[in-house]
């Protein structure tokens, strides 16, 4: 085997994070910006990510490049998103045809030694960023992580008593969203429990029973946290959307994660971090792609044993403890 199969070989033997890195190495040496380097970087992976290891590298060293990684590119995006793949394809394809040029811009043991010494950097960065401060660096989620979290949940009498109360108000005293009087109790309860700032809970409360919520709610209809999240209060319109997520959680855990300020930090810099899915800060505020950016995130870090729920109670626990004065107490 010689020079280009060499490299090659060497380039695929690496898992997507090493992989990264030396793309990372390469594109900041074309003098691009930083936040073009960012989104190539997580926009090239697209097909690594979603199907593997060796779909990335059929498409990319395909004879039939243009013909292939195209049809490969617009089956993956039909799956996994929800914009037209046909307005998509075109920024994947270019971000493949760049990394093709990576990969065939040198051969044998002179690209070697490109990746060699780009390695050696790394170790040198590896070692800068231990001796940094850990809250820029969060660690990488894994089974253990959300085990170790989720045991300390259940050390957190407040909040785990609270939510046991929550449970006992939505499931047993008031699960129906028919009567004015239940709803505002549930509104009322939350409010209080998780601070998020309704100063009139009548006028929610309200809001909330003219949309008739319950079979939705059974349904898991995502478009439900949209309805419920804007409501008029003295003629002016307000934005509940953190509200909404948990009153319709509370309901149907299992169908609605809920979004915090917590989730949101931790979800972002992870993204930042690891490139675990391509999204801007404010898809976050949208429920259907906070919603598909938690199932990427699972996905990404092989945590599907566990449902939303856990996933959540992760997520806010890391973020509580990693960013504790940045934000108040509140769930």
């Amino acid at each position: 085997m010689e020079g280009d199969e060499i490299i090659f070989a060497r380039l695929r033997s690496m898992d997507i994070g090493e992989l990264r890195q030396q793309y990372n190495y390469y594109l900041n040496a074309q003098g691009l910006s930083k936040r073009t380097v960012t989104t190539v970087k997580c926009d090239t992976f697209y097909l690594f990510r979603y199907e593997g290891h060796d779909a990335f590298w059929q498409a990319v060293l395909s004879q039939n490049f243009e013909v292939d990684a195209r049809a490969a590119l617009h089956a993956t995006l039909t799956k996994h998103s929800s914009v037209n793949p046909d307005t998509q394809i075109s920024a994947y394809m270019s971000h493949l045809r760049r990394f093709r040029s990576f990969a065939f811009s040198t051969t044998g043991e002179e690209q070697y030694s490109f990746v060699k010494q780009n390695h050696e950097r790394q170790q040198v960065e590896k070692r800068k960023q231990s001796q940094r401060s850990t809250k820029t660096q969060l660690p990488r989620p894994s089974i253990s992580q959300v085990e170790s979290y989720l045991s300390m949940w259940s050390g957190l009498e407040d909040y785990s008593l609270q939510e046991e109360a929550l449970d006992k108000l939505f499931f047993q005293l008031c699960p129906k969203n028919t009567c004015i009087e239940d709803i505002l109790l549930k509104v009322s309860t939350l409010n209080d429990f998780y601070s998020t700032h309704i100063f009139s809970t009548y006028p929610m409360a309200k809001h909330i029973l003219t949309l008739d919520i319950d079979n939705r709610l059974q349904a898991g209809d995502l478009s439900l946290v949209q309805a419920i999240q804007k409501v008029t209060i003295k003629d002016v319109e307000r934005n509940f959307y953190s509200f909404a997520t948990k009153y319709c959680s509370h309901h149907n855990p299992s169908a609605f994660p809920i979004y915090d300020s917590y989730v949101d930090e931790v979800l972002y810099r992870f993204m930042k971090q690891d490139c675990f899915a391509d999204f801007h800060r404010g898809d976050l505020k949208d429920y259907q792609k906070f919603y598909n950016i938690l199932l990427d995130f699972r996905s990404f870090y092989g945590l599907e044993k566990y449902n939303l729920k856990e996933i959540d109670k992760y997520l806010w626990q890391l973020g509580r403890n990693v960013f504790p004065k940045h934000y108040g107490k509140k769930r």
